[in-house]
């Protein structure tokens, strides 16, 4: 397997996040359109119309997944879910357990999917994806985008349960922005580091941010206080791979996720929502992690453990 990337619609092996201090940088998503209730931003909200794609390895594909579980979707937006190892073009689909293969487009690999968008991209091939039927265009790979339109603009064809409410998103939005750098690309930060220095700086500010949120859920249920929204769907996907994957694999062993009583048990409690576990996949994580990143194990062998009870009671 090779991380690849698409320069003027070709697939390359040509593949680079760091920098010259060995620091991992992070190449922004590209497509940024918008999915409107009224359809004024060009993308209607419709029923059958857009297609999601995912990987139910990938933390941010996985939280695209929980909103569209949570907020009832299934039968409004399609799935398709691929492979859990990356190939050596890319993510692929198959007929692997867990898996959906591309009813839309018929894709082999999801390349194919970004160059039927655009003929001439150039840039890294991502999960998620959210694709238009009826233009046959990508409106967006940006996930925190994604749930966003997922739980505002879906009106009628979603539930009322909503996780970004209009009073809460300004607090919503800077504990997304809080939790993103040190935590969610945090944890790649210090496994793809490639120098020393980049490895304790970003596993440093990695783990106090941890202590930050322990200290926080000490207090109160939930990131934002006493409801739930997608800021805590969002570090979900973080914590539920910690122990999985980023405590080993990634060097990120200060500490194991239950060493932290308050973020283990939100964690648990986060699982335990209804609907959630329909759409966490341990053995896709370690799979994607293990088998398929051979510059971080050479050997892709995936470890049995560790045994995980994210069920265990919350009292």
């Amino acid at each position: 397997m090779a991380l690849g990337k698409l320069i003027d619609g070709k697939w390359t092996t040509e593949w680079t996040e760091h920098n010259q201090q060995g620091q991992f940088q992070r190449m922004p998503t590209v497509f940024h359109n918008w999915i409107s209730l009224d359809g004024t931003s060009g993308f209607k909200a419709e029923a059958g119309r857009y297609h999601l794609y995912i990987s139910l390895g990938c933390p941010w594909a996985h939280r695209t997944a929980l909103l569209w579980k949570l907020k009832g979707l299934e039968d409004v937006i399609g799935l398709s879910i691929v492979d859990p190892i990356i190939s050596d073009y890319g993510w692929k689909f198959s007929a692997k357990p867990g898996c959906i293969t591309d009813t839309v487009n018929g894709a082999d690999y999801l390349w194919q999917i970004y160059v039927k968008s655009d003929s001439n991209y150039t840039g890294r091939v991502t999960v998620p994806v959210l694709w238009d039927k009826q233009s046959g265009k990508i409106v967006s790979n940006e996930s925190r985008h994604i749930i966003q339109m997922f739980d505002r603009e879906f009106g009628e064809y979603a539930n009322d349960t909503s996780f970004y409410p209009v009073d809460l998103q300004a607090e919503i939005d800077r504990v997304l922005d809080a939790i993103y750098q040190p935590i969610n690309n945090g944890v790649y930060r210090s496994g793809f580091a490639v120098s020393q220095a980049a490895y304790t700086e970003a596993v440093t500010e990695l783990f106090a941010a941890l202590e930050h949120w322990e200290g926080i859920l000490g207090q109160q249920p939930y990131l934002c206080g006493n409801r739930i929204t997608i800021a805590d769907w969002c570090l979900f996907t973080t914590l539920f791979r910690f122990d999985l994957a980023y405590y080993g694999l990634f060097k990120c062993n200060l500490k194991r996720l239950i060493d932290f009583p308050d973020l283990w048990k939100y964690c648990r409690k986060l699982y335990q929502y209804p609907g959630v576990r329909s759409v966490c996949s341990a053995e896709h994580v370690k799979q994607l992690y293990y088998a398929g990143l051979p510059e971080l194990n050479p050997s892709r062998i995936v470890p049995i453990g560790p045994n995980l009870n994210l069920d265990l009671s919350l009292d």
